[in-house]
């Protein structure tokens, strides 16, 4: 018995390795095209740091593109938040695990400690399991009550595959033609009222969702 376990753990590393070097020849291969890459840019030499977020399906290409760059992010506690959360590790991301539906206002808490102490924050604000492309509370919040500004992500492909999950997972075909589409950034005041936050969270889903269909456009 101990001998299967030992086996099915060393079964479960060799596929995390082997997806952890698809998906980085997979996002190398990809023939990206910026808009507003000058912003984070700008932040970044400055050692300023912000709030990232981009939709739930369109999730792999962001998440790769700012590996080793000291952000911290939020995913899910399920066997895919699981996944997630290695390949994020092989990543040198600080990974915190939570949810709207379980554990957040603790995985909040967790993030804007990294946040304090010098990490940007990534998140998925329709994660993790929708509404589809529904912008929730987290990122808005993450960025009020850390005062860092909030970039939000379009990431578009001209060709591509998107799976039968609630998210629509998109996963680009290799050497495609590639969008990524940042925002400006997003500055929302520790002061403002439950009203005018709930406001902010529209119009980001707005915005987001705006960015996103002219990321998908070719």
């Amino acid at each position: 018995m101990k001998v299967k376990k030992i086996e099915q753990a060393f079964l479960r590393k060799i596929g995390q390795h082997t997806l952890f070097q698809s998906v980085n020849l997979l996002c190398k291969s990809l023939r990206i095209s910026y808009e507003n890459k000058n912003i984070v840019e700008k932040l970044e030499k400055e050692n300023k740091k912000f709030v990232l977020a981009f939709w739930h399906g369109c999730m792999l290409l962001p998440w790769y593109l700012q590996r080793n760059k000291n952000f911290a992010g939020l995913t899910s506690k399920s066997k895919d938040g699981d996944l997630l959360a290695k390949v994020l590790k092989l990543w040198n991301y600080q990974v915190v695990r939570g949810s709207s539906t379980e554990g957040g206002d603790i995985a909040l808490g967790i993030l804007l400690d990294f946040a304090k102490n010098g990490c940007s924050i990534s998140i998925t604000p329709d994660g993790p399991i929708g509404p589809y492309r529904k912008m929730k509370a987290g990122a808005v919040i993450a960025a009020k009550k850390s005062g860092l500004p909030l970039i939000l992500v379009g990431v578009g492909y001209k060709s591509k595959k998107n799976l039968k999950s609630w998210d629509k997972f998109t996963i680009p075909k290799p050497f495609t033609k590639t969008k990524v589409i940042f925002s400006d950034p997003i500055i929302i005041k520790n002061d403002i009222s439950y009203e005018e936050t709930s406001k902010m969270i529209e119009k980001c889903d707005k915005l987001l969702n705006e960015i996103q269909t002219k990321a998908e456009t070719f």
